[in-house]
């Protein structure tokens, strides 16, 4: 089988069987792809054979995401501390020591969890539309910053503003004025997974807990600010969430921050996959990474 052939497994980590995705040599240097809202690790399934041509490229679904265990809020914590935690025992799981991060969206908050956890361990950073500044918060979150001042008051406000039909639409193509780009399966396998039982619950107490992470943006901003990881900010402008000015506060903390803006939406690899990939490796080329030391 060829090593860029992606394969499909599932390690269980503290009890939950964590499903991923995985391409490339072992003996080749880590990238650790973390999905965002409502997506799974699926929504790198164009970037992860092109990358794997020279990398190890992992992918797991979180807790309540794609195939993993989606155990009960009833016994299952759904916050970000506890998907980090979920996370980081992952790649131990897998004897990954090191990695670069590729983060997008809820990625960015387990990402910078596990570097705040292991800063010893990221070898380099890309975000791809994920927020670490109140600059990047768009007019969306008014709504959402409400749910989070009054839970019970908002709670159907945030649902139409979060995890709708018509909102899964929106986060896709945004203000993109080519409408016609995008597969409208993208939203409607969304909508449906949001659509299974328990769902609603899982990702309005994983939501109500975001609260968190902007509370720690500046944490992340210190983090960048001492431990300058190499740095690449892919950016879709027509994002409705996260505004285009939250790629560009990412020079405040890291100056040398390599920042490309794409007329691509909230998850550009809808319409701008080669892209990004190219980006993406051009980038990791030129810092010749470490290889990881397996057990």
């Amino acid at each position: 089988m060829n090593e860029a052939t992606t394969v499909y497994r599932t390690v269980n980590v503290q009890g939950l069987n964590i499903f991923y995705r995985e391409a490339g040599s072992s003996n080749a240097p880590v990238v650790l792809l973390l999905h965002g809202f409502p997506s799974s690790s699926r929504m790198y399934d164009k970037l992860i054979p092109v990358l794997a041509e020279r990398y190890h490229v992992i992918a797991p679904d979180y807790p309540g995401f794609g195939h993993s265990d989606a155990p009960s809020p009833e016994t299952f914590s759904y916050t970000f501390d506890h998907l980090a935690l979920i996370i980081d025992a992952f790649t131990q799981a897998l004897g990954v020591h090191h990695y670069a991060l590729f983060v997008q969206d809820y990625g960015g908050p387990v990402g910078f969890r596990l570097a705040l956890m292991h800063p010893d361990r990221i070898d380099a950073i890309v975000v791809q539309n994920a927020v670490a500044h109140d600059e990047g918060l768009g007019p969306l979150w008014a709504t959402r910053r409400q749910y989070w001042a009054n839970r019970e008051a908002y709670a159907d406000k945030l649902r139409a503003n979060l995890i709708s039909f018509d909102a899964a639409k929106q986060r896709h193509v945004g203000t993109d004025p080519h409408p016609e780009l995008y597969d409208p399966d993208l939203w409607t396998d969304e909508s449906a997974f949001l659509g299974r039982p328990g769902q609603d619950r899982i990702q309005e107490d994983l939501f109500y807990d975001y609260r968190t992470n902007v509370a720690a943006y500046p944490k992340w901003q210190t983090y960048l600010k001492t431990y300058h990881p190499p740095l690449l900010v892919v950016w879709g402008k027509y994002d409705p969430s996260f505004t285009v000015a939250g790629a560009w506060a990412y020079k405040q903390d890291m100056p040398s921050a390599e920042i490309h803006i794409l007329d691509a939406g909230h998850f550009a690899m809808d319409t701008k996959s080669q892209e990004v990939a190219n980006l993406t490796l051009q980038f990791l080329d030129r810092l010749d990474l470490p290889k990881n030391a397996q057990h």
